[in-house]
């Protein structure tokens, strides 16, 4: 006689203990152990997968998008892809798994998967083989590269100079920290195009305007300036909409930080450049004191440049005079000197950079 908790298994008849649920589960769950394993699966894995790589930069196509992982290793793609594919039973507890991938040629690999688990407190384990058949491709993005496409154009240059070799090498490291950024949130359409030598400077062609935007808006926040932008239609899209590319026309000031200049009507001495945003600062190199170019002149007082910071040399102190004097032996000439002693001057000082130039010879700040 059955037990009032027991119930028959629907597929042998052997008793099994009753069980709720409904439809397929109930029955599922009605059959006794036996019969249950039969027809189980641990594990729900395809016999193939396909999948695209990207030759050029590693991305692997999943579904309707490349998605980037860098792959330059095909049985690591083929062990990523075998994982996104697989299924394990959902009455599976303490599920685990191993793999042994086996590379048969250059692009396909099977891989040889072992899963063990508890099912009806019974301990399970199953073995599947799924072969992994890689096919190489070009993303998009890589295409898009490859073919030279740009949307901007960065002009760097300067006003009355050549950008320095400090400001054309920043700009183009800006640029490419600008695409990682973007490339670090998922953005694939970021990319530099091309950095080339220009007349008076340097051009940067990239991806996106939106990239263009933010290098030309970061040289001006790094050394001054301003910039232009100018659209040019080059075509159209399949929808019938205007495709545009855009120049961004960056103009560094003319002096930068380390240049002397004088001050056009001005009869406060020259000045050392320490900073151009917005406007120039600085100090005069006759009696340290600050400078600050006016708001109508900005980052462009009428100047003439005399010379630079490089362009100092040891001076050999003969005597400090006063506070407002100091006795120099002229770089040159080897003669004595007496000249403008600015503050920053170090009394005690054997030797001092010493700048000569048109409006004659001043003492300039320790580097």
């Amino acid at each position: 006689m059955t037990d009032a908790g027991s119930s028959f298994c629907p597929e042998c008849g052997d008793p099994v203990d009753s069980a709720g649920g409904d439809g397929a589960t109930r029955r599922e769950q009605s059959l006794c152990d036996s019969c249950y394993f039969a027809a189980f699966d641990l594990v729900d894995a395809p016999d193939t997968i396909e999948v695209m790589v990207c030759a050029r930069c590693g991305a692997v196509h999943r579904g309707n998008r490349w998605v980037d992982i860098g792959a330059d290793d095909y049985v690591d793609v083929a062990v990523a892809e075998t994982t996104e594919a697989l299924g394990v039973h959902l009455e599976a507890e303490d599920v685990d798994w191993e793999v042994r991938p086996e590379k048969l040629d250059d692009n396909t690999v099977r891989m040889h998967a072992t899963f063990t688990g508890v099912v009806r407190d019974t301990h399970r384990t199953e073995q599947v083989a799924v072969t992994v058949k890689v096919s190489r491709q070009t993303c998009q993005r890589c295409g898009r590269i490859a073919g030279e496409s740009y949307a901007s154009t960065v002009q760097v240059r300067a006003v009355g100079r050549d950008p320095t070799s400090e400001e054309t090498d920043r700009a183009a490291e800006l640029a490419h920290r600008i695409v990682a950024d973007m490339e670090a949130t998922g953005d694939r359409e970021a990319f530099v195009t091309e950095i080339g030598d220009a007349e008076s400077g340097t051009d940067i062609k990239l991806s996106t305007t939106k990239i263009g935007l933010k290098l030309a808006r970061k040289l001006v926040e790094e050394f001054g300036g301003d910039f232009e932008d100018h659209e040019t239609l080059i075509t159209e899209d399949d929808d019938g909409n205007e495709v545009y590319r855009v120049t961004y026309a960056v103009r560094l000031p003319e002096f930068v930080p380390g240049d002397v200049v004088d001050i056009a009507a001005d009869d406060g001495g020259p000045v050392l450049v320490q900073s151009n945003h917005g406007n120039l600062k600085g100090v005069r190199v006759t009696t340290g004191e600050p400078y600050e170019a006016s708001f109508e002149d900005g980052d462009s007082p009428d100047a003439r440049k005399l010379g630079a910071v490089t362009d100092a040399t040891e001076a050999t102190v003969v005597t400090v005079e006063d506070d407002a004097a100091i006795q120099i032996l002229d770089p040159d000439t080897y003669e004595a000197q007496t000249v403008a002693r600015p503050d920053y001057v170090d009394p005690d000082a054997s030797t001092v950079p010493a700048l000569k130039s048109r409006a004659g010879l001043h003492v300039l700040p320790d580097a």
